[in-house]
């Protein structure tokens, strides 16, 4: 009598094959010992600054959301959502490595088609500075296009942006904290020579920051 051929236990072979490897990778992560990346320090800023560099997104065009940096973590947290029945008009984020008198990255406007998610980062080039005090405090910010976007990486200096694209961006920095009672005032914009040198002058803090820290 012919015995009867035996079937694998498929459902054996796939978790003796396939699970025990994944199993083993699953605790290798749990019992390595690693940092994660910090977008504000171990992102260079690109070989190309001050005129173009790297750029961490914190808040997508359209949002209503005020994401930023936890410093200490280098995760985006929410910090609030706005009181002001507006919208950031372009993608907002922060320069890594560098470093500005109110002891924050240099803050960046990026002009471009899309929105980019919070935490990505991409390509910018300065095209200008708009000069801005927030509740006594100067917090100018970079206007820029992304370097990768081809409607707007041709343009070099802020003076070739529509009038009303300004004027936006105007009236939403003078506008967003109103209704938390904060007064924020935007000086007129500054060509792109005065961003270069906003964001050498902040590496070069970044830089003295850095060192001093080194020696302690």
């Amino acid at each position: 009598m012919t015995q009867p051929i035996e079937t694998p236990n498929k459902a054996l072979d796939y978790h003796q094959y396939s699970h025990a490897p994944l199993n083993e990778r699953i605790l290798s992560s749990l019992t390595r010992r690693s940092i994660a990346a910090h977008p504000w320090h171990d992102l260079e800023i690109g070989p190309g600054a001050p005129t173009v560099f790297n750029c961490v997104v914190e808040i997508s065009r359209g949002s209503k959301v005020k994401y930023e940096l936890d410093k200490k973590t280098g995760l985006i947290k929410v910090d609030r959502v706005l009181y002001s029945s507006v919208v950031y008009p372009h993608n907002y984020g922060f320069i890594p490595r560098t470093l500005c008198e109110d002891n924050d990255p240099m803050d960046v406007l990026v002009i471009m088609q899309e929105p980019v998610l919070p935490g990505c980062f991409l390509r910018a080039k300065a095209i200008g500075l708009m000069p801005m005090i927030d509740q006594g405090e100067k917090d100018d910010k970079i206007i820029a296009v992304c370097a990768d976007d081809p409607e707007y990486r041709h343009y070099t200096d802020i003076k070739e942006l529509p009038p009303h694209r300004l004027a936006e961006i105007r009236r939403f920095f003078e506008d967003y904290k109103k209704n938390e009672n904060k007064e924020v005032a935007v000086n007129d914009f500054l060509p792109a020579s005065d961003a270069y040198e906003a964001i050498q002058h902040s590496m070069n803090l970044y830089a003295d920051y850095i060192v001093e820290n080194l020696r302690r």
